[in-house]
């Protein structure tokens, strides 16, 4: 079982603390009584999304002998007009940075972590449609790119 708890701290900004001991601050808007003092709790849930898939693709390609030195995802998101304001379209970029990256190596892990693996995916795909992509920067290419360059 996981926990979880928010604790008021002033308006509508709230102290979360989670079973692992990290906390952070979670706060509205100005229009609601906030101050601005921390991420909004959807933006949260695009977070977690994006850092949950993260993990899944990083560990699959190192598992893989992938040599990754980089990567970075955006998730861009669309919300339903009416409340609850549910995410109705996300769409997930990978950008993945390494040395002799194989495309089909990095295709399998953002598929088996956006079809299998990321828990807040499945959780989202219910209300949203989700989508992704992903682009490669082969630096070992550059660099051969560059010295042929130079020579």
């Amino acid at each position: 079982m996981m926990k979880a708890r928010a604790k008021l701290v002033d308006g509508v900004a709230f102290m979360v603390h989670a079973d692992s001991g990290h906390g952070i601050v979670v706060d509205g808007s100005e229009a609601i009584g906030g101050r601005n003092l921390g991420p909004r709790p959807m933006e949260l849930v695009l977070q977690g999304l994006a850092t949950c898939s993260a993990m899944d693709v990083i560990s699959m390609l190192r598992k893989g002998r992938e040599d990754v030195t980089d990567l970075t995802i955006d998730v861009q998101a669309e919300r339903a007009e009416d409340f609850p304001k549910v995410f109705t379209k996300i769409h997930v970029h990978y950008e993945v940075e390494g040395r002799g990256l194989r495309e089909r190596y990095v295709q399998r892990a953002v598929n088996l972590s956006m079809e299998k693996y990321c828990s807040v995916t499945k959780m989202l795909e219910h209300t949203a449609t989700i989508t992704h992509d992903f682009h490669i920067t082969d630096l070992a290419a550059e660099a051969a790119g560059d010295a042929a360059e130079q020579g």
